[in-house]
């Protein structure tokens, strides 16, 4: 099958999954339905690994980032200056963990001490893919990262949920 048409393949079955996660109430449904949608589709091996065009993974990463970048306005400056201090202890405390976690899982795992240390890195699956890419172990890195982000969307607003009428958490209606 051509490249093309295996590639346009991926993306209706990553959009359907998709659009039908909206159904569920998910924070980022649509990202964890795409992805599920077209990983599930990659590993049934019923396709080849799609091929992308050449640059199309850096103009990608390049729409997340300006995506993000338009979310953050005067009201993001206002509230770093009331959480500086906790984000610089969240940010070293993930970075300080995930190379612990890292070595650990090269010792006790066997995994490439740069995969375990770019894989355990806090990050977007994007952005740690494309530095393990530059290193040459992108794939790996990608799977331990895509792993860890179905997790988190999963558990972390079930977990949110669960301790919010608890009392435990305050959610903005």
């Amino acid at each position: 099958m051509p490249s093309l048409v295996t590639l346009l393949i991926y993306l209706l079955v990553g959009a359907s999954l998709g659009s039908l996660m909206l159904l569920t109430g998910i924070p980022a449904a649509p990202l964890l339905g795409a992805l599920l949608g077209a990983g599930l589709l990659s590993i049934s091996g019923q396709l080849e690994v799609a091929a992308w065009p050449l640059g199309t993974k850096t103009v990608l990463g390049i729409g997340i980032g300006t995506v993000i970048g338009t979310g953050i306005n005067q009201d993001t400056i206002e509230e770093l200056q009331l959480l500086w201090k906790p984000a610089l202890v969240i940010t070293f405390s993930l970075l300080i963990t995930g190379i612990l976690i890292g070595l650990l899982v090269n010792r006790f795992f066997g995994v490439e001490k740069i995969v375990a240390i770019l894989g355990a890195a806090p990050g977007g699956t994007i952005g740690m893919s494309l530095v393990g890419a530059e290193f040459g172990v992108g794939a790996a890195v990608a799977a331990l990262h895509a792993v860890r982000l179905i997790t988190v969307l999963f558990l972390v607003p079930a977990i949110v949920n669960f301790l919010a009428p608890a009392g435990g958490i305050d959610v903005p209606k």
